[in-house]
């Protein structure tokens, strides 16, 4: 029974891994695809940005749509649709075409992950879900963080389409994988749309929303402008940058092992302290930024308590209802992507304005407010959490 768990959360962290590589893999090629295609790299950026968008969007609604299918099926779905995605762009010539062939894909991209969250928690006891998740979300920072070096390797090496095939491998690999080895999961509890909805009319939600969209705002929104404050406050080269990166990554894959434990043993007091230790964190930064082995000390920490983040904004949001799993996974993905959005642009106005070296400031402030919303929330919903 152990090794069959193990399986399937090892099959759901390659498939997660999967889908979350097709997102952020292409961010490394970006000047190659704009190459390949005879377009600008702003405009190849699309595929980045349109691919985010579609998520946003999708996030609440399709998880919600495909809750009451057998999950099984709806997986496999999900997965031939991101292969037929991969196969095409590999192959394609036309720029339109290898977007719409990655913005449709994306619409579907929560609805796997959503499920692969909620599978992987219903398939332990309560109380272990969090490290069953966690071991869930090591695919989301490989994909994230891992992913984007490896397809860029693959793409300078071999060729282009021999990186973007890399995509359509995975996704195959884990396709085979479910169809061969997990078993049917149909739907035990069919909650009406309705029912689901519910869970939007409640104060705990929103406050949990709120805590995630502001956490993971201050994390993110700041870390998409790491290599850029590297290089000009710290003053790293170029490939001590991408070091950095490549080392805040692997620190993140800790950071959920670590979260796992955390979240089993002491959740309420590991999602209160997180913004404060965070605020430290950067608060110390700003202070020895200007040197290199300081810095680096950073980011390791920085990477781990990333990682622990992106369970933690899972919990919080989960926890508040867990009675609609798919649907609050979908809210969840929903959530960090706004907070992420938010949190860049925020940043993007205080580098124009101020100079970057103050963009750590701006994940103290968001720092602060996720506090209050989650300080709310335990106070508040006292018997909820």
């Amino acid at each position: 029974m152990k090794n069959s768990k193990n399986l399937l959360l090892f099959i759901l962290a390659v498939g997660v891994f999967g889908i979350l590589n097709t997102e952020f893999g292409v961010i490394g090629i970006l000047p190659d695809l704009a190459a390949y295609f005879d377009v600008s790299v702003s405009k190849a950026g699309l595929l980045v940005s349109l691919f985010a968008l579609a998520i946003a969007i999708a996030g609440p609604t399709m998880p919600l749509l495909f809750s009451r299918f057998n999950r099984k099926n709806v997986m496999l779905l999900v997965l031939a649709i991101f292969v037929i995605g991969n196969i095409i762009s590999i192959f394609t010539t036309n720029f339109t075409v290898a977007l719409i062939a990655r913005v449709i894909p994306a619409f579907f991209h929560p609805v796997y992950v959503s499920m692969a969250l909620s599978v992987a928690a219903a398939s332990v006891s309560v109380k272990e879900a969090p490290k069953a998740v966690s071991k869930v979300f090591i695919g989301v920072s490989a994909g994230m963080v891992v992913g984007v070096p490896v397809v860029s390797f693959i793409t300078h090496s071999v060729s282009l389409q021999v990186g973007l095939a890399f995509f359509a491998l995975v996704n195959i690999l884990t396709f085979i994988a479910t169809l061969l080895f997990i078993p049917s999961m149909p739907v035990q509890e069919k909650l009406s749309y309705g029912d689901q909805l519910k869970i939007l009319t409640q104060g705990i939600t929103w406050l949990s929303i709120l805590g995630v969209l502001f956490l993971n705002g201050a994390v993110f929104g700041v870390y998409s402008f790491l290599a850029e404050y590297l290089g000009v406050v710290t003053q790293m080269s170029a490939n001590l940058i991408s070091t950095m990166l490549f080392v805040y990554g692997l620190a993140n894959i800790v950071g959920n092992v670590i979260a796992g434990r955390l979240l089993t043993n002491a959740p309420i007091r590991s999602v209160t302290m997180m913004p404060i230790v965070l605020m430290a964190m950067y608060l110390v930064f700003y202070f020895v930024a200007e040197w290199t082995v300081s810095t680096a000390v950073i980011i390791l920490i920085w990477g781990i308590l990333g990682g622990i983040v992106g369970n933690i904004n899972q919990y919080w949001v989960m926890s508040a209802a867990p009675k609609a799993p798919d649907f609050a996974n979908g809210v969840f993905l929903s959530s960090v992507n706004l907070g992420t959005t938010i949190g860049t642009s925020i940043v993007g106005i205080v580098i124009a304005q101020y100079g970057t070296k103050y963009i750590l400031f701006v994940g103290m402030l968001l720092l602060a407010l996720a506090f209050v919303c989650i300080v709310l929330r335990n106070s508040i919903y006292k018997t909820a959490t």
